[in-house]
């Protein structure tokens, strides 16, 4: 009897092994930067190790794919991918998702009008992104919807008579951040509930604020700032207070992203001829590196970092949950 409690202890933990030897490979893998570039003729979705080397294509369409954004655990990608007609006509443009990989893509959305700007939930059931369905509505502007991760219950969660886009998900998953230009002073960020309740304007400057993106710790929010003739990275506490000038060049710099670690942030700039992906640190002081240089239009990086998804991710949690279970269950049977 004992010798068949033993036997089944060593079955249980080399299943325990194998069903953790994923996370613990991804725990080992080097953080990556997500982004857009028109390196081979039109816009595709490409993906880079944080140092900028190993970049590799993921999709390869005729169409042009823009937006990527990391699923909480890195395994999938959602983006938006669009025909030859113009976005701003409200056409032909859907929200796909596709494994890290750039295999298994899925239309979540497949209507007549634009959808773009995924930005996923952190517990990762749920995207939330910009859509021009409302064009009736509110005079036409696009407005913020959110849907499940497979696109189902797509619901409107703006309704104003004013353009919102560029939703952007609080890393507590309570709070939506997004653009908006209702109140008559060019583009603000606004912050609101998940469900579309308590709209909270947090800027108030005589400038084009746009790509708002949450800090890890969900205390500051990076944004960008058009006046002076060009766009430069701000950040700012949560609530809008303390808000800091980050990059200062003359030429456009836009897109931040923060290292999941929150010591770094991700841009797009275009100070050397064209626009290409840069990291820097969160004071914008010093560090300021170029991660691309293939001479084409580099746009939309997101980062990601396996070591930290493996910590905050709640399939990773649950993992970890079923691991103690596990154990103990176990420790009992070799009694």
């Amino acid at each position: 009897m004992h010798r068949r409690y033993n036997l089944a202890y060593f079955l249980l933990v080399v299943v325990v092994v194998l069903m953790l030897a994923p996370l613990m490979v991804g725990a080992d893998s080097p953080a990556q930067i997500v982004f857009a570039s028109e390196r081979d003729g039109n816009m595709e979705i490409y993906v880079m190790d944080a140092d900028g080397k190993n970049q590799r294509r993921l999709t390869n369409n005729r169409h042009q794919d823009w937006y990527p954004s990391w699923s909480p655990d890195g395994t999938r990608i959602a983006f938006t991918s669009g025909n030859d007609r113009d976005i701003l006509a409200g056409e032909g443009w859907d929200i796909y998702v596709m494994d890290a990989d750039g295999k298994n893509l899925r239309n979540l959305t497949n209507n007549d009008f634009a959808e773009y700007y995924p930005s996923w939930s952190p517990d990762g059931t749920r995207i939330t992104y910009t859509s021009t369905e409302a064009r009736n509505f509110a005079e036409g502007f696009p407005q913020i919807y959110v849907m499940d991760v497979d696109g189902k219950n797509q619901r409107r969660l703006t309704e104003n008579a004013a353009p919102g886009w560029q939703p952007s998900w609080s890393p507590d998953g309570t709070r939506i951040a997004f653009v908006d230009a209702r109140d008559g002073f060019g583009w603000n960020v606004y912050v609101m509930n998940t469900d579309g309740s308590n709209q909270q304007r947090l800027t108030d400057n005589l400038c084009h604020e746009s790509y708002p993106s949450w800090s890890p710790d969900g205390e500051r929010i990076a944004f960008v700032c058009h006046k002076d003739g060009n766009r430069d990275i701000y950040v700012m506490d949560a609530d809008g207070e303390n808000q800091r000038r980050l990059t200062r060049h003359p030429s456009d710099d836009t897109n931040p992203s923060w290292s999941p670690d929150g010591k770094r942030i991700v841009f797009a700039s275009h100070r050397d001829g064209n626009y290409e992906i840069y990291t820097m640190n969160v004071d914008g002081a010093r560090q300021v590196r170029r991660r691309t240089k293939d001479g084409s239009e580099d746009f939309d990086p997101a980062w990601f970092d396996p070591a930290f998804a493996v910590e905050v991710v709640p399939f990773s949690v649950a993992s970890a949950i079923k691991k103690l279970m596990m154990w103990g269950w176990l420790k009992q049977v070799d009694r």
